[in-house]
């Protein structure tokens, strides 16, 4: 049974007697939610879906729930029914071939923002414009999100090899609300120009596989000389965190999300209100379920060892 079989399984057992919160009248619950205040479409309809069970996918025949993790499609929920996200720039994620595909969150990214998510297997990876692309990545050479545009704008210039230099914040915003005035009211041509000198920005590279397995693919040929960014404040609140690993250490979904954010409100410089919150639809939603299944496992062992 994969790992997302194992979820799944979960929410079957508990289907009858967990709710996931979606209003006020469930602060005291939110508050204990470590992905509250996200601004997320209703789970009314996975709500639904659990009720119903899983159903078998036309195209693999897997017995799945809510999606298929191996076709990328919807099983049990409609189009129409989910949120559907446009990103700010293109995502490539490049899965590790052992990966289990019932293991890996970076199926949400492709079903939420089909348009502009890529899912890649290794060895197959694409060719790259090195100066317009980077790769999401810890390393002793990574950036932040905040000094990465200016990185990207120095090997533009031809400064390879020089140093990043961090630009103050004033001068990024002030930058960027000039370019977006001028994208509005120039020609097509001139916004373009505009546009690829503040954001040269075009793809972002995730790899999806366990840490034990990432190095083959990092240190790939093809992937030498991107820019690497590292999330470095962020933490994870995956329920499958791999022991002896840092917090830093997040699920792709996680790290693609809070790129984004960053990526927002650091390099559009503009003001974050939940624009990408939905990436995390169904990994919220998961995230409830399987931890309140757990809690009550435990409360339910407790009780036992208490009577013995």
């Amino acid at each position: 049974m994969s790992s997302l079989d194992q979820d799944q399984h979960l929410l079957l057992s508990c289907r009858d007697k967990t709710t996931v919160p979606t209003d006020s009248s469930d602060a005291p619950e939110l508050a204990k939610h470590p992905l509250c205040g996200l601004k997320l479409a209703s789970h009314a309809v996975l709500e639904k879906a659990q009720q119903r069970g899983r159903l078998k996918c036309p195209k693999c025949g897997g017995s799945r729930m809510f999606f298929c993790y191996t076709c990328c499609s919807l099983l049990g929920v409609g189009l129409q029914e989910i949120p559907s996200i446009k990103l700010p720039v293109k995502i490539d994620i490049i899965k590790h071939p052992n990966e289990t595909d019932g293991k890996s969150t970076a199926v949400h990214a492709k079903i939420l923002a089909p348009s502009d998510v890529t899912i890649y297997t290794y060895p197959c990876i694409p060719e790259f414009e090195k100066d317009k692309v980077v790769l999401v990545f810890p390393g002793p050479g990574a950036v932040s999100v905040q000094d990465m545009m200016q990185c990207l704008l120095d090997r533009t210039d031809g400064s390879h090899d020089e140093p990043c230099i961090k630009r103050r914040k004033s001068e990024e915003v002030h930058g960027a609300t000039h370019t977006a005035k001028n994208s509005e009211t120039g020609t097509p041509d001139e916004a373009k120009g505009c546009e690829s000198r503040v954001y040269p920005l075009q793809r972002v590279v995730f790899i999806d596989s366990t840490w034990n397995q990432t190095n083959k693919i990092s240190s790939d040929e093809r992937l030498q000389g991107l820019l690497q960014v590292e999330l470095k404040t962020r933490k994870t609140c995956f329920w499958r965190h791999q022991k002896g690993k840092p917090e830093t250490y997040l699920a792709t979904i996680e790290a693609i999300y809070y790129f984004l954010k960053d990526f927002h409100e650091h390099c559009l410089a503009q003001e974050y209100k939940g624009e990408y919150d939905n990436l995390l639809f169904f990994y919220s939603f998961l995230h409830s379920v399987v931890n309140k299944s757990m809690s009550e496992g435990k409360h339910c062992k407790e009780n036992n060892l208490k009577k013995t």
